[in-house]
């Protein structure tokens, strides 16, 4: 669709076709394809919301058209191409695009209301997790299922009051109809102490067809990126792992280089006049490289601004306070304004850093809360960053209190097991509109 767009744009105008265009239209099409992917927007149109997906394709579009656009002007080809073919086109296959997907949604969403393309499923295990799946589905007929109720072999008078009426029998009778071929899904919401039990249901679930998917529970809700792997032919299961596998953490990586080269560009000169206003105002060194923690809890020097007259490093870091003597005039602007913070996009290019993800604390501070706040330590299973999900909703600055502390690390490990590369891309966008200066940086 995007190439036929492309080409009909170009015909209406009345413009030649050649290799630059051919070109362009391939750059822009590696762009959406890699963005697209990054933001998950093809995937089954039963396991998400369709306002969603529209809004990921315009981000998608419009982030693909954007770089192709600043890659004409970064080398002076934008005099080649016809303005009024590339806006249109732009605007065309968006709607052609958006369309397309509103058209196959309205022909799904009436198929369904004849009761056409539903697909029938059924809970295993009156619990709380299967209760919160029932509620979903029935919220959300789009989804195009159809939950015929939940089957659990423990007395009426045992079960959730709320589930009881929608008891429609035993396991074993789920089993039964699973394997008459009646339901296409059957969701097993039994807890993970139940081993022996859901072991036992899905080796006599192996005689059917149904597709057969467990719902976490909350052991399962707390797992760091829990996905499944395997050691030679030993499966394994994920408690605490980092979400950069694979092709995830090209994709954060590339975004990293990218937007970090852009922005040292951007602000070279600012760079220069800070840099000139800390070195003449006190005496020191214009930067400030202090140790802390890195991705897996490996050591890195951070760069910022100096922004005190000393430079603490070592056992014993004494956090800012608000009126603190320790900090210079122009330290104490940079602070409010986190422009203290600009060098570490260096960090970023070396890779110790990222652009987004939990901000990295002093070794010392390190030390001191892995003992006092649970899961602390697997903020460290992702790259620091400059700003980060946290500091977006307001906890930044000085950690007085140990409850201001455990709403940090609560925020950080939520980012870690949500990230993806638009979740990124929200946060900056965040900052940005936020602003850096906050009342409790000082």
């Amino acid at each position: 669709m995007l190439a036929a767009v492309f080409v009909l744009g170009a015909t209406l105008y009345d413009v030649t076709l050649n290799s630059k265009y051919g070109l362009l239209l391939c750059a822009y099409l590696v762009c959406y394809s890699y963005l697209a992917e990054s933001v998950q927007l093809y995937r089954s149109w039963r396991v998400g919301r369709f306002s969603r997906m529209l809004v990921l394709l315009v981000v998608a579009h419009t982030l693909a058209f954007l770089l192709v656009l600043a890659a004409l002007f970064l080398f002076k080809q934008s005099e080649a191409f016809s303005r009024a073919v590339l806006i249109g086109w732009y605007v065309a296959s968006l709607v052609t695009l958006a369309l397309w997907r509103i058209a196959a949604r309205g022909i799904k969403t009436m198929q369904r209301r004849r009761g056409l393309a539903m697909q029938k499923v059924a809970i295993i295990g009156a619990t709380g997790s299967g209760l919160n799946l029932y509620h979903e589905i029935t919220r959300h007929p789009e989804l195009g299922f159809e939950c015929i109720g939940f089957f659990d072999d423990r007395a009426t008078n045992r079960l959730p009051v709320e589930t009881q009426r929608y008891v429609r029998g035993s396991i074993e009778q789920a089993v039964a109809l699973a394997r008459s071929g009646e339901l296409v899904k059957l969701y097993i919401c039994l807890p993970m102490l139940a081993e022996q039990r859901v072991a036992d249901m899905i080796t006599a679930l192996g005689d059917s067809t149904v597709d057969v998917l467990l719902v976490p529970d909350f052991l399962m809700k707390n797992l760091m990126h829990g996905r499944i792997g395997n050691v030679g032919d030993v499966d394994t299961i994920s408690v605490f792992e980092s979400p950069g596998f694979g092709i995830q953490d090209f994709y954060k990586r590339s975004f990293d280089i990218a937007f970090s080269s852009a922005v040292l560009l951007a602000i070279a000169p600012l760079l220069l006049l800070i840099a000139a206003a800390v070195k003449f105002t006190s005496k020191g060194p214009v930067l400030f490289k202090q140790d802390r923690y890195g991705l897996d809890g490996r050591r890195i020097g951070v760069y910022k601004f100096r922004s005190m007259r000393t430079m603490e490093n070592g056992g014993k870091v004494i956090q800012a306070t608000r009126n603190d003597s320790r900090i210079t005039p122009v330290g104490a602007f940079l602070r409010r304004t986190s422009l203290d913070e600009l060098p570490q996009f260096f960090n970023v290019l070396m890779g110790d850093m990222s652009v987004v993800g939990p901000r990295p604390h002093a070794v010392a501070h390190n030390e001191e809360y892995r003992k006092q706040v649970a899961f602390y330590m697997l903020r460290h299973k992702m790259r620091p960053g400059i700003t980060g999900w946290a500091q977006v909703n307001g906890w930044r600055g000085e950690t007085d209190t140990l409850e201001k502390m455990e709403m940090r690390v609560k925020f950080d490990l939520d980012y870690i097991r949500n990230w993806s590369l638009m979740f990124d891309i929200k946060i900056i966008l965040n900052t940005l509109l936020k602003g850096f200066i906050n009342k409790n940086a000082y």
